[in-house]
């Protein structure tokens, strides 16, 4: 989050209720948390990064520390968001089968295009990578957290995180020259 100096102020401000602080801070993390979501097969990842950052509102007089430390605070509520609804999507049967493509209306068509692209791409690419390490590779690239707030992000060690971390690329790795060498 590049708000450097401004953040404390911004923080206060939000504490205070004051609409801009809210605007700056959900501006600077709903692409991020967003792109999390989405890229851990979040059934509405827009869904879930609104839950999350209505969990924001609902907490943020207890949220003490700097810049890094909201970032992972944000992202350790949208991934408990992201478990929450796998939890609740094992137990509710699935209600309809209609697909929901061309129901949506306004927007950038092109970049709602590239986006499902890239989406789904970065998705059948993770879907080698075992669970955890597909959280830790996502809180990492996707989330910008440090090794420490992935640990926390996740409620693993530091070295485990960092032993998924170098497991999931030598996966992706291997992966991606074995397609090389295919083509």
């Amino acid at each position: 989050m590049p708000l450097g100096g401004d953040f404390e102020s911004a923080l206060d401000a939000a504490k205070a209720g004051a609409d801009w602080a809210w605007a700056m801070l959900y501006r600077e993390l709903a692409g991020p948390v967003t792109g999390y979501l989405a890229s851990r097969g979040a059934p509405e990842p827009e869904d879930l990064a609104a839950e999350t950052f209505l969990q924001v509102a609902r907490n943020i007089q207890s949220f003490e520390g700097g810049e890094g430390a909201f970032r992972s605070w944000v992202f350790v509520i949208a991934h408990r968001r992201l478990i929450d609804a796998r939890r609740k999507r094992g137990r509710a049967p699935e209600l309809s089968t209609l697909p929901d493509e061309g129901l949506h209306s306004g927007g950038d068509v092109e970049d709602e295009a590239l986006e499902r692209v890239v989406t789904g791409e970065l998705r059948l690419v993770l879907e080698i990578l075992s669970e955890d390490q597909r959280d830790v590779l996502s809180l990492r690239i996707i989330g910008n957290l440090t090794i420490e707030e992935t640990a926390q992000a996740v409620g693993k060690r530091v070295g485990a995180v960092k032993a998924l971390q170098r497991r999931g690329l030598i996966a992706l790795r291997e992966h991606l020259e074995q397609d090389r060498v295919s083509l």
